[in-house]
C-alpha cells in the first residue's frame, strides 16, 4: 500500500472512530465486548455483534474445535481493538490479532486493557508476514469488504492455512445483486463527505458482497463454503420488507461465510496468485461497513 494512501486511510479511519465515540479508558468496557456496550454510544451495533459472535461460537468454532481437540493457531484479521483475539483466549486458543490500525483506544493498543499476552502485528490483508501453514483457523472480523482484491487476499489467506483449515467471514455485508452494494457504497462515501468533509475513499476497498461473487470465488478459488444465516431478532427480518414498501433499495444481509480450501486444488488462474507488489488491501476499514442499515459493525 503506498505510504500516502495508508497515511490518508489511517487519518480519516480515527476522525470517524473518534467522532463516534469509540473506545474508553476504563478495561471493563473492553472485556464487557461484543455482548455489551458499556458506555452506551453504539449499543445497536454492538449488539448485532454479539449475536454474530455468539452464533459462530456455538455453530462454528465449537465444531473446529471438537475436530482438532487441541487449542487452535488462529488469524483475527481486522482485529480493532482485539476484543475477538481476547474472547478466544478465554477458549484457551492461541490467537495473533492483525490490523494496521494500532490506536490505543481502538486499535491493537487498547489490548492492554485485557490483562493477558495477546500476539499483536501491524500488517496488511495481502502481505501476511507468516510461514506456509502457520494457522487451523482465520476469521475476518468485520474486515474483509475493505479488502481491494478477495481473490489476492484469499489466496494469501490460503498460502497461511494449515491443509483443511477453515477461514470465517463474520459481519460483512452481503447483497442478492452487485448493483445494490454499489449503490450502498456511493450512498456511504456520499454520506461521509457530508458529515466529516471527506469521502473516506482513499483506498479503493470493494465494500461488500453479492451473492454471484461469492459463486465465483467458490469456483475460482476452489473453496467450499458453509453459509450461515444467524436470526438478528424480528426487526432485523423486517427490514427488506419495510425497504420495498419505502421504494428503497434493499438492505445487505449479514451471512456468516465458512470457507474451507480445496486441498490440493489450485486456483483456475495464476492470475489469482499473490503477488510480490504492493497491494492495497488494508488490516481494518475506514468506518462503519453497513451505513445504509442504521445498524454499522464495528470493532
Amino acid at each position: 500500500m503506498p505510504v500516502s494512501a495508508r497515511q490518508r486511510f489511517l487519518e480519516d479511519y480515527r476522525t470517524i472512530r473518534s467522532a463516534e465515540g469509540r473506545g474508553s479508558a476504563e478495561p471493563s468496557y473492553y472485556r464487557a465486548l461484543p455482548y455489551r456496550d458499556l458506555s452506551g454510544k453504539n449499543s445497536a451495533q454492538w449488539t448485532i455483534r454479539g449475536k454474530s459472535y455468539r452464533y459462530f461460537e456455538r455453530k462454528i468454532l465449537s465444531q473446529i474445535e471438537r475436530k482438532t481437540g487441541r487449542p487452535l493457531d488462529v488469524l483475527d484479521l481486522g482485529a480493532g481493538n482485539c476484543w475477538m483475539s481476547y474472547r478466544l483466549s478465554l477458549r484457551r486458543h492461541k490467537p495473533v490479532a492483525l490490523d494496521i490500525f494500532a490506536d490505543a483506544m481502538d486499535g491493537l493498543r487498547a489490548a492492554r486493557h485485557y490483562g493477558c499476552a495477546l500476539p499483536l502485528l501491524e500488517a496488511e490483508f495481502d502481505h501476511l508476514p507468516f510461514r506456509d501453514s502457520s494457522f487451523d483457523l482465520a476469521i475476518f472480523n468485520a474486515s474483509i469488504h475493505y479488502s481491494t482484491d478477495y481473490r489476492r487476499t484469499l489466496c494469501e489467506l490460503r498460502r497461511c492455512l494449515r491443509p483443511a483449515g477453515h477461514f470465517v467471514i463474520i459481519d460483512s455485508p452481503i447483497y442478492r445483486l452487485r448493483e445494490h452494494g454499489e449503490k450502498m457504497r456511493a450512498e456511504r462515501h456520499d454520506d461521509f463527505e457530508k458529515r466529516y468533509g471527506f469521502r473516506s475513499d482513499a483506498i479503493p476497498s470493494l465494500e461488500f458482497f453479492d451473492e454471484q461473487t461469492v459463486a465465483e470465488l467458490a469456483d475460482e478459488l476452489k473453496i467450499e463454503w458453509n453459509i450461515h444465516r444467524p436470526w438478528y431478532g424480528w426487526k432485523w427480518w423486517w427490514r427488506p420488507w419495510r425497504a420495498r414498501l419505502l421504494g428503497r433499495r434493499p438492505p445487505s444481509r449479514f451471512w456468516i461465510l465458512d470457507g474451507v480450501f480445496e486441498v490440493g486444488r489450485p486456483p483456475l488462474d495464476p492470475l489469482f496468485a499473490p503477488s510480490t507488489q504492493p497491494h492495497a488491501s488494508p488490516g481494518r476499514p475506514t468506518g462503519g461497513s453497513a451505513a445504509d442499515q442504521g445498524v454499522r459493525p464495528t470493532k
